[in-house]
C-alpha cells in the first residue's frame, strides 16, 4: 500500500532539513527521503566558519545537529534512492527503488555536485586541502600558497576571492587561454597575487598524509612533469545540478538547474525546490537553511489554500 504524505521532500541536507523543521513545526506530516546519509555535502567538509552561531564547526557534527532539530518535530527519515516521479496530478507520486509514496506537495532538495578532477590524492585530502569552494574554504589558507585549478567562470571569480586572503594564487589551465567573462580575466590579469601555468594536465595531489603540500602536472607543450609546492587545491571544472529526475518536467533551465521565484516555488503546482539545485549564483549552507525556511512555509501555505 502506498503510504500518504502531506509533504514528501527529495533530499537531506541543510535545505532538505530545514523545510523538514518548518513543515513539521506546522504539524503536517512529513517523509524524508535521501540516498546517503543526512547532512549532504556538509559530511564531505571539515571544518566550517562561517555558519553563524558557531565560531567553527565541523561538518559532519553541523549535520547531526540540523538533523536533530528537524526530527525533533516529527518528519520521518527514510533511505530511498529516487526513481521516478509523477508530479501531473494533485497527489504527486514518488517511486523509490524499493517503495512508492504519495503526498499533496513536494519539495526538491537534491542539490548539486561538483565535477571532480579524477586523479589520485583528489579524494584522499578532500577537506585536508583539496576544496571546491572558496567562500567556504579561503580563511583557512590565509597567507598560504593555493592553486586553482580550471579556466572558467567560477574558477577565476574564486581565484580573485582567494588572492584577497592568500600569499599567492596560481591558476592551472589545460587551454592556452581562459573561457571566464573578458571582466574578469581583466581583473585576474591585473592581479599581482595571481599567476598562471597554461597546457597543463592535472596529474595528482601530494601530500604528507596529513594534509595537501603540493600539485603535480603534465606540462603538455614540453611533455615535462612538474610539481609546484601548495597548502590549498581548490578545483573548479564544473557543477552538476541532481535533476535528471526532473528534467522533462519543464521546470529546469538548459543547464538544468530548476527554476523557482522568491518562494520557492516551480512553475508546477504544489512542486517547490531549494538550496542547490536552484538556478542562482551563491551556493551556501546558510543560504540553502534560508531557501528551506521558505520552502518549509510556503509548502504548508499551499496545502491550507486547497482548503479554501
Amino acid at each position: 500500500m502506498t503510504k500518504q504524505y502531506d509533504i514528501i521532500i527529495i533530499g537531506a541536507g541543510p535545505g532538505g532539513l530545514t523545510a523538514a523543521l518548518y513543515a513539521a513545526r506546522a504539524n503536517l506530516s512529513v517523509l524524508i527521503l535521501d540516498r546517503g546519509i543526512y547532512g549532504g555535502q556538509m559530511n564531505n567538509t571539515g571544518a566550517i566558519d562561517n555558519y553563524p552561531g558557531f565560531l567553527e564547526i565541523q561538518g559532519p557534527e553541523l549535520s547531526e545537529k540540523m538533523y536533530q532539530s528537524a526530527m525533533k518535530f516529527g518528519p520521518e527519515f527514510k533511505y530511498g534512492d529516487v526513481t521516478s516521479v509523477d508530479f501531473s496530478k494533485k497527489i504527486k507520486l514518488v517511486k523509490t527503488s524499493d517503495a512508492e509514496y504519495e503526498a499533496k506537495a513536494v519539495i526538491i532538495a537534491t542539490g548539486a555536485e561538483h565535477k571532480h578532477l579524477g586523479v589520485p590524492g583528489e579524494e584522499e585530502y578532500s577537506g585536508r586541502g583539496v576544496s571546491y569552494c572558496a567562500v567556504c574554504d579561503a580563511a583557512f589558507f590565509k597567507d598560504e600558497d593555493v592553486v586553482v585549478v580550471g579556466g572558467g567562470d567560477s574558477a577565476i571569480e574564486e581565484g580573485l576571492y582567494l588572492a584577497n586572503i592568500a600569499k599567492s594564487v596560481t591558476v592551472i589551465h589545460r587551454r592556452d587561454s581562459l573561457r571566464a567573462q573578458p571582466v574578469l580575466q581583466k581583473r585576474a590579469f591585473a592581479n599581482s597575487k595571481m599567476n598562471f601555468i597554461w597546457n597543463a594536465q592535472t596529474e595528482e595531489i601530494i601530500g604528507n598524509d596529513q594534509k595537501v603540500t603540493a600539485i603535480k602536472y603534465l606540462d603538455k607543450e614540453t611533455g615535462e612533469h612538474k610539481e609546484i609546492n601548495a597548502s590549498g587545491i581548490f578545483i573548479y571544472v564544473g557543477v552538476e545540478p541532481q535533476t535528471s529526475l526532473f528534467k522533462e518536467l519543464g521546470i529546469t533551465d538548459k543547464q538544468g538547474w530548476i527554476i523557482t521565484n522568491e518562494k520557492m516555488q516551480t512553475s508546477l503546482d504544489g512542486v517547490f525546490a531549494l538550496g542547490d539545485v536552484r538556478a542562482k549564483d551563491l551556493r551556501q549552507i546558510a543560504n540553502a537553511v534560508g531557501d528551506g525556511s521558505i520552502a518549509g512555509q510556503e509548502a504548508y501555505n499551499y496545502l491550507q489554500s486547497l482548503n479554501d
